[in-house]
């Protein structure tokens, strides 16, 4: 994927809950190899968009078009959320943890793998039978496991019980399970929410290595906005459903409208009262 053709181009999304217009007029676009941005105070969209663009949501007009490397152009608007993932790689995690607390961290990612078991396991019957083909994927398939919890440094923990994980690790574990998908398009929804500021400043290093050394795009919807700033590209910001700006961090540090979309003050406000962590509450 060539740097100047976007892995994913947003255009004139809308997305209406009877008289509630949640995205009006979207456009946007996010690129492979980099950290995209989406933020905006509460209320403001970011989470619709990400149910839209992961086949959660029918839009109710607009276009959501991946550019696959291997499957060409991908009309993610017109798919099942099933197939946005089996298909075309775009992957998610949620701003509530949803890992499977009871099975083991290796368990966890070995279900993120199901797709590509069941079709070694010919839909259970080489597996029934186990066949040399099964166990060679079922081997890889745990390989590529501890491979993504050795990048993410929770190794040492692959056969606990993801629940009894500490919060910082559950995140990362997380990761490591969205990994083991093989996205091109990592849709992260508050990766940050619950970590200290040590754990924050590790995953801000760990995403920028992602996009960087796997070429995948990120999309990250995030509330710390020090993390934000450090970790993105690009910056697309949200007020009300409506896209009030984007552009590099120390632009988006700087804007009036988006220094008054979270803080309701005047546009002639300081830029540096955007950035203390204590007011990402109202992010």
């Amino acid at each position: 994927m060539t740097i100047d053709r976007p892995l994913l181009r947003v255009e004139n999304l809308t997305m209406q809950f009877g008289g509630l217009r949640a995205i009006e007029n979207l456009s946007m676009h996010a690129y492979a190899a980099q950290v995209t941005s989406v933020i905006g105070p509460n209320g403001a969209g970011k989470t619709t968009f990400f149910n839209c663009l992961t086949g959660f949501y029918r839009p109710t007009r607009g276009a959501l078009t991946l550019s696959h490397p291997r499957r060409g152009e991908l009309r993610l608007d017109a798919m099942r959320s099933v197939n946005v993932a089996r298909t075309a790689q775009v992957v998610r995690t949620f701003q509530n943890i949803r890992l499977f607390p009871r099975m083991t961290v290796l368990e966890n990612l070995m279900v993120a793998q199901h797709n590509t078991l069941q079709e070694a396991s010919r839909f259970s019957i080489a597996g029934a039978l186990n066949l040399a083909s099964y166990q060679r994927a079922s081997e890889q398939a745990i390989d590529n496991a501890l491979t993504w919890l050795g990048r993410l440094g929770v190794r040492d923990v692959a056969e606990k019980a993801a629940g009894d994980m500490p919060y910082g690790v559950q995140r990362r574990v997380e990761i490591a399970r969205a990994m083991c998908a093989g996205p091109i398009l990592l849709c992260l929804d508050e990766p940050a929410a619950g970590l200290n500021p040590r754990e924050s400043a590790e995953l801000t290093a760990l995403l920028r290595s992602l996009a960087k050394e796997q070429g995948i795009g990120i999309l990250l919807i995030e509330h710390d906005m020090s993390v934000v700033m450090k970790v993105s590209d690009h910056i697309v910001v949200l007020n009300h459903g409506k896209k009030i700006a984007e552009g590099c961090p120390a632009g988006i540090k700087s804007n009036p409208d988006v220094i008054s979309a979270y803080l309701g003050e005047d546009d002639d406000s300081s830029s540096d009262e955007l950035m203390p962590h204590e007011r990402s509450a109202h992010a």
